[in-house]
């Protein structure tokens, strides 16, 4: 700022390049000033030191980016109590005593933790499942159940 008031000089540019007069025949010497920016004002806009004209500074506001992280929780999710073979879940119902009082409960399916083998991919596959879908994976076989639910054995 100081570089452009001291020679009258304004410059768009951020650098100004004067040359002076040689010094000795061989070698001429360039200074190369840095300024900033002249005077802004407080209204938005560039006033010039020569001509007093007025250049408006066009100031684009964006506003901030979202940022996008992939979140990824501390803990493991727990397990439903949902059978995913039956679709069986809690039921709500009534706990009655003596006296008639009655007071809400849940009735939790019975879900086991099972080693079952699975012939087509020639190995045991570990499930939690209900004793009734275990009932009828004997009945039916593993890939048949499997199948009528939508679950991908070879993910497990």
């Amino acid at each position: 700022m100081a570089a452009s008031t001291t020679l009258g000089l304004f410059s768009a540019n951020t650098s100004t390049r004067i040359s002076f007069p040689k010094v000795d025949s061989s070698s001429s010497i360039r200074v190369s000033l840095k300024t900033n920016a002249c005077a802004v004002s407080d209204l938005g806009f560039i006033t010039s030191q020569l001509s007093g004209l007025k250049i408006s500074k066009v100031v684009s506001i964006q506003p901030a980016r979202p940022i996008f992280t992939k979140f990824s929780p501390a803990l493991q999710p727990v397990a439903r109590r949902i059978c995913p073979f039956t679709g069986k879940k809690a039921n709500r119902a009534n706990k009655v005593s003596f006296s008639n009082h009655k007071t809400k409960k849940l009735q939790f399916v019975n879900l086991q933790y099972k080693r079952v083998w699975w012939e087509a991919g020639k190995r045991f596959v570990k499930l939690r499942l209900s004793t009734k879908a275990l009932k009828t994976i004997e009945k039916n076989g593993l890939d048949a159940v499997a199948k009528k639910a939508g679950i991908d054995l070879r993910k497990l």
